[in-house]
């Protein structure tokens, strides 16, 4: 096979963010001759997978966040830079910043991760938050509690109504976890806490445009998702694409619903990185990457991730999660070192999928492994020990598993922490954002 051997004098791999396939990547970079740089606009990695407990005042935000910086420490190839990038000019190999200056690269790596998308209505995102970064967590946390504490001191009925309901747009992982746990805190944790208003009365509502909740799984765990989430209270509404979302509230399937808070769960938007390059994306944004995970035409510039799309082992894209953008960052690393050294190119990148994974509120949980297929308190068991296991640090993971067990047996969230941010006030149904 042909040769790509790179001089490797002083070769200079630029990796654009910070999440587990850019982390993956420099980590198993560890040995190689060259000089890393690690780029990305906010100065934590974050545990995606757990985002939605610090939403529902479950976890802290440092339970599930760490500096980028102090996971680096102990490597002095890896330089880490806080800045914005806002372009690449791939003839120079360059990487632009915001603040005009640019870094020179010989391998660049993009990792760049995506954002809730709104389908053609980003008018909808203050009034529907989506969650994706840690201030998205927080920013939903403080309307929910909010939403409470507002229902605590209405005295129209109509209004209390409208506080009291709580409305999820998605029924995937992320919007199965949040309907679930927003119940469960409402029905188990915040009772004994409130006295003018009974928070057992509160509305969950969890809309999906498709025919049922988590589409990816198969379709006996999805009708047991179902099912559990009605147990806990939760209204499953399926074929209802919602068709307009204000500061009131909701409307979808020709209904209108009142409705304090709103989240969005409902789809991703890729990084601007194809626009970057001007290289071929699908629908969602996504960069076209050959199968060795090159863009095409750039050799010299590997992507991976949320940003990309590639195809699996069964012909359908990876999914998006961390598993796959950890085995990503682990080939990319390795077709560096080949190359390094004059090996041959890599073979095509083969995705191995682990298994999907979903909680349903504190003790229930589906896992589809393909074959093997497990549900309700193992499952739970199961996903809450996978999750601890890929934390980072002892110390995290005993704080979070102490969380979970008092959770667990004592129905409190010690996360209820009502932080301002850029919102004073919660949504008054029928009123701008105060």
């Amino acid at each position: 096979m042909q040769s790509t051997r790179i001089e490797n004098a002083d070769h200079h791999v630029v990796v654009v963010g910070a999440g587990f396939g850019g982390l993956e990547t420099v980590h198993d970079l560890a040995g190689a001759p060259v000089r890393i740089t690690i780029v990305d606009r906010r100065n934590h990695h974050l545990f995606q997978p757990l985002l939605y407990q610090v939403a529902t005042a479950s976890l802290a935000t440092s339970e599930i966040a760490w500096p980028i910086r102090y996971l680096l420490r102990k490597r002095p190839e890896v330089t880490t830079l806080l800045a914005t990038v806002v372009g690449i000019d791939p003839a120079a190999r360059r990487v632009l910043l915001e603040d005009g200056s640019s870094l020179s690269y010989d391998t660049l790596v993009l990792a760049t991760g995506a954002r809730h998308a709104y389908f053609g209505h980003d008018d909808w995102e203050p009034f529907a938050p989506g969650l994706k970064i840690l201030e998205d967590a927080t920013t939903i946390r403080r309307r929910i509690l909010l939403a409470f504490e507002r229902a605590e001191r209405e005295d129209d009925p109509e209004r209390q109504r409208a506080l009291l309901t709580f409305v999820i747009i998605g029924a995937g992982p992320t919007g199965v976890e949040l309907a679930g746990t927003i119940a469960e805190l409402a029905r188990k944790t915040l009772p004994q806490d409130f006295r003018a208003v009974d928070t057992r009365k509160a509305r969950v509502v969890l809309i999906e445009a498709g025919p049922r909740v988590l589409a990816g799984f198969a379709e006996d765990l999805s009708a047991y998702a179902q099912r559990s989430l009605e147990a806990l209270g939760v209204e499953v509404e399926l074929g209802q694409p919602v068709s307009e979302c204000t500061a009131a509230g909701v409307v979808y399937g020709g209904r209108q619903l009142a409705a304090a808070t709103v989240i969005w769960a409902a789809g991703v938007q890729a990084s601007p990185a194809a626009e970057w390059l001007s290289a071929p994306a699908d629908r969602a944004g996504r960069l076209i990457v050959e199968p060795t995970l090159t863009v095409p035409g750039h050799p010299d510039i590997f992507a991976i991730g949320d940003t990309v799309t590639v195809a699996g082992p069964d012909g359908k894209p990876v999914p998006g999660i961390a598993p796959a953008a950890k085995q990503e960052g682990r080939y990319v690393a390795d077709a560096i070192k080949e190359r390094l050294r004059g090996g041959p190119l890599p073979p095509p990148f083969v995705y191995k999928h682990a298994g999907s994974l979903a909680t349903i509120g504190k003790r229930l949980a589906v896992i589809d492994f393909g074959r093997i297929k497990l549900r309700g308190a193992l499952a739970w068991w199961i996903w809450g020990l996978a999750h601890i296991y890929f934390l980072i640090g002892v110390r995290n993971r005993l704080s979070v598993a102490l969380s979970w067990l008092w959770i667990h047996a004592r129905d409190q969230r010690s996360s209820r922490l009502i932080t301002q941010g850029g919102e004073a006030s919660v949504r008054r149904p029928g009123s701008e954002v105060q």
